[in-house]
């Protein structure tokens, strides 16, 4: 069992920069595949970007690739999400999610390989 607690978010420019943290208990982190996703308002749940057991392989939906970043520090139970040139598309709540079963290098999309998710924050970018 997990509990990942997201923050950071809030309301910025278009242009902008935001930096969200998702902390997770336990002290198993390094044996999840960690994941963001984001929902805006009348849309589905949609990937934003995934990284590995081990931080070494990452992935990114193609509307957030060159533009954010996902990292993770497995000392301090913490997965990031840096999130630069911010439009106003990528307005949404972002949720943080962890998944089990999988090798160290390996990494999902799909936010049904996922089992643990936190309750989100706000992202909300201004044109």
């Amino acid at each position: 069992q997990v509990q990942l607690v997201e923050s950071g978010g809030g309301l910025v420019q278009a242009g902008g920069s935001l930096r969200l943290s998702c902390a997770a208990s336990g002290r198993t982190f390094s044996s999840y595949v960690m994941g963001w996703f984001r929902q805006a308002p009348g849309k589905e749940r949609e990937f934003v970007a995934t990284i590995s057991r081990g931080g070494r392989n990452t992935h990114y939906a193609d509307s957030v690739k060159g533009r954010f970043t996902i990292s993770r520090d497995n000392a301090k139970n913490t997965v990031y999400l840096q999130m630069n040139s911010l439009k106003p598309e990528d307005t949404a709540v972002y949720y943080c999610a962890a998944a089990t079963g999988i090798s160290v290098v390996g990494y999902f999309t799909s936010g049904n390989r996922y089992d643990y998710w936190g309750q989100g924050t706000q992202v909300t970018v201004s044109s």
